[in-house]
């Protein structure tokens, strides 16, 4: 195979270039070299080292985030793809999001108040024309900006395959006429059309939320059996109900007739309603108040249709989106090695003897690492292990791969160590005050804490403001005690030991705010508060702070938390949902408590009969989409990965001490969750994917075949094998 630069634009080094030092040609010594030409080649050749080392750098940085190599790598792309994903970049990104979504707040009709009673809501800020449209036509200008650039850096034959991209290019081209209609309508448009495209902007720019809906569509098909029963059961039950319950001459027994199956559009309304136990026992009231027999029907549609099919629905969903789940983070692991790999061959293909034995320099490995924007943990860990081959001063590919495994680890939390005293008195109180005991004696002090402040609560709940005792002196014993705690621990662990722990942090900071409470009750009221009213009132009344006070010594008591093994494997399930969970928030803002309260079906029959009265019928069928999305597809989703969050830690804990849970900090993302279940990909479809990238051309050692090379090779072995079996 022919041997080719690693860029078309690449100056051209010859072996002369490496002469140029002793003013001779090495291939005809006799021959003396011009000097300028020397000049300029060495020129030419730093250049072309300095770009080897900038491709590596945005290599593995593509690498670490799991993004997609195939894009522009000559210097100037790579300046402009690196300012693209830097954070100052993307932070303006999301703000113009986050700011062209709440426009809606304030633009016509606007329903931005403090109440929600419109009885007493006072009229809303109308803006004049053309404030909000100025502020989005800044965000329709870096939406443009962001598509230009973003197009550009893939090149226009990895645009074309990007639905995403082009349904970008179309929905900012729509906002932007839309926008210039509204303008030249002088703000007096029936209906703006660039509100509906607006979500958009949210879902493109956020990978894990474009694979959530993904995840849907390909389980959409899946499901469509069960969504078929389950509407066959919503119609023979439909029918069956109007059949139980006609019309009568009798008044008295044509109640449940009057109230939910008077038609068929109400017949489907109540069961479908039913179905979600949003109406239960209310839809059975009437006709069981006649005869108990009647519950036998609903009874049979409830088991049938919620605990029996929606349940099914549940696990199919669960299962389809576990699957779909792991060939995501199958193919962000193959995007991870392959950025590795396409790295290592950028730092080998800079030398043909490098090239040839399939190795690269320590010095340009070092030099890439110290240049790569990444956390520092993974960066001393990956320098430190290469810096075990500096005796070699090389490194071949098994082993440039090897270091960078150091990503696919937990990051381990390593507390400072604990300060050493010389006197004997202080190591053995060290010992008391760093031991788990007197952890477990400072939660029962803390319980009994909130016990007293129960009690209080218990005694003043029927009394008048002015006949409620206000005990505040007892919190002052315990704020006290909580006060030494917090030195002695400084004392046990040092400063920086104290502060690694981040309930220790929690502990102090709510114990100095506590202690600058009391202390400014004290200053107001006096230490006795005999004389004073409770309900008098200055900046606060001595019943708001006392209040305000309890209400930190409750959240307070959170600290036990980390001391219980279960409890801690929670709750870091739950900071976990925040952090990988975000595509699923994004995803259900909409018309924000109206939807909420419909997606968590409490009473939501109430909303869609509302909007029915005052509507059409048809406002029905929006509701039912958006219970059917969010309650049944979504939530479903979001119960799936609680599911393998929870899973993963408790496997991974079960045998670990409460205090190893402590002081192990577990990131569970989505690729370490499915870790164990992932195929890495094989060297021959690595290169294969690097020999198909339109814009990196790499120099290839005489030691490596390409994909197409083997795969001739095998191809010819098997024929010669079946032709001596023959």
């Amino acid at each position: 195979m022919e041997s080719q630069k690693l860029l078309v634009e690449s100056a051209e080094r010859t072996p002369g270039d490496y002469g140029c030092w002793s003013g001779r040609d090495h291939r005809n010594p006799t021959k003396r070299t011009d000097p300028v030409k020397c000049r300029s080649s060495s020129v030419s050749g730093q250049a072309d080292e300095d770009l080897h080392i900038q491709q590596a750098i945005v290599l593995i940085e593509d690498a670490i985030q799991y993004r997609s190599i195939n894009h522009r790598v000559d210097a100037r792309s790579l300046r402009l793809y690196r300012w693209y994903y830097s954070r100052i970049y993307q932070w303006t990104l999301g703000l113009t999001i986050g700011v062209v979504l709440l426009l809606a707040f304030v633009e016509r009709p606007s329903s931005l108040s403090i109440t929600s009673d419109s009885r007493y809501r006072s009229p809303p800020w109308e803006p004049p024309c053309g404030f909000t449209e100025s502020i989005e036509i800044v965000c329709l200008i870096i939406f443009t900006l962001d598509l230009a650039v973003k197009s550009y850096l893939i090149g226009w034959d990895e645009f074309r395959k990007n639905k995403w991209l082009m349904s970008y290019t179309i929905v900012t081209s729509v906002s932007i006429i839309d926008w210039v209609l509204s303008i030249s309508m002088v703000c007096d448009e029936k209906m703006r059309v660039r509100r509906f495209c607006r979500p958009f902007f949210l879902l493109q720019n956020s990978s894990l939320m474009k694979k959530t809906l993904k995840c849907i569509r390909r389980t959409l098909p899946e499901i469509a059996s069960v969504i078929l029963l389950l509407a066959l059961h919503l119609c023979l039950f439909t029918m069956i109900g109007m059949l139980l319950f006609p019309k009568t001459e009798d008044p008295l027994k044509n109640e449940e007739w009057k109230l939910y199956f008077r038609n068929l559009s109400t017949s489907l309304t109540s069961l479908l309603v039913l179905l979600t136990t949003a109406n239960n026992p209310d839809v059975m009231i009437p006709a069981y108040s006649l005869n108990r027999g009647y519950a036998i029907f609903f009874v049979s549609f409830s088991v049938i249709g919620t605990y029996c099919l929606m349940n099914l629905l549940t696990a199919i969903i669960y299962n389809q989106f576990r699957g779909y789940l792991l060939m995501s983070v199958q193919t962000s692991i193959i995007r991870r090695r392959l950025g590795i790999r396409a790295a290592f061959q950028v730092l080998s293909s800079h030398d043909e003897d490098n090239a040839a034995r399939e190795r690269v320099p320590i010095d340009a490995v070092l030099q890439v690492m110290s240049r790569i924007q990444m956390q520092s943990y993974y960066r001393e860990a990956i320098t430190t292990k290469s810096r075990q081959y500096e005796t070699e001063g090389f490194m071949n590919r098994e082993e440039f791969k090897h270091i960078f495994d150091e990503l696919d680890k937990d990051r381990i939390e390593e507390h400072p160590s604990v300060p050493q005293y010389n006197s004997m008195g202080l190591q053995k109180l060290q010992v008391i005050f760093s031991h788990y005991y007197f952890a477990v004696f400072s939660n029962a002090v803390a319980m009994a804490h909130v016990v007293c402040i129960c009690a209080v609560l218990v005694l003043n709940s029927e009394k008048s403001t002015a006949e409620k005792d206000n005990h505040y002196m007892e919190n002052t014993c315990f704020i006290i005690y909580y006060l030494f705690e917090m030195c002695v621990k400084i004392f046990a662990l040092g400063w920086k030991g104290y502060l690694s722990f981040r309930n220790n942090i929690f502990d102090g900071f709510l114990t100095v705010l506590l202690l600058v409470l009391q202390i400014t009750i004290y200053v107001t009221y006096g230490l006795t508060h005999s004389h004073m009213s409770p309900s008098s009132q200055g900046m606060f009344s001595l019943q708001e702070m006392v209040r305000f006070v309890n209400m930190l010594i409750v959240f307070r008591f959170l600290r036990i938390i980390p001391d219980i093994k279960l409890m801690a494997l929670v709750a870091s399930t739950l900071l976990d949902l925040v952090k990988n969970l975000r595509a699923f928030a994004g995803i259900l803002v909409g018309a924000i408590i109206l939807l909420y309260d419909i997606m968590i079906v409490n009473n939501w029959q109430a909303f869609m009969d509302a909007y029915t009265r005052y509507t059409t019928e048809w406002s029905k069928i929006y509701f039912v989409c958006w219970w059917f999305t969010s309650s049944v597809m979504w939530v479903n989703l979001f119960v799936a990965l609680i599911l393998e969050n929870f899973t993963y830690k408790w496997d991974r804990s079960h045998n670990c001490s409460v205090t190893d849970v402590d002081r192990i900090r577990y990131e569970a993302t989505v690729q370490l969750m499915f870790k164990e279940q992932v195929k890495e990909p094989t060297e021959e479809e690595l290169l294969c994917q690097l020999q198909q990238h339109r814009h990196l051309h790499l120099h290839w050692g005489h030691t490596t075949q390409t994909y197409s090379e083997t795969m001739a090779v095998q191809e010819g072995e098997t024929e010669l094998l079946e032709s001596r079996a023959h």
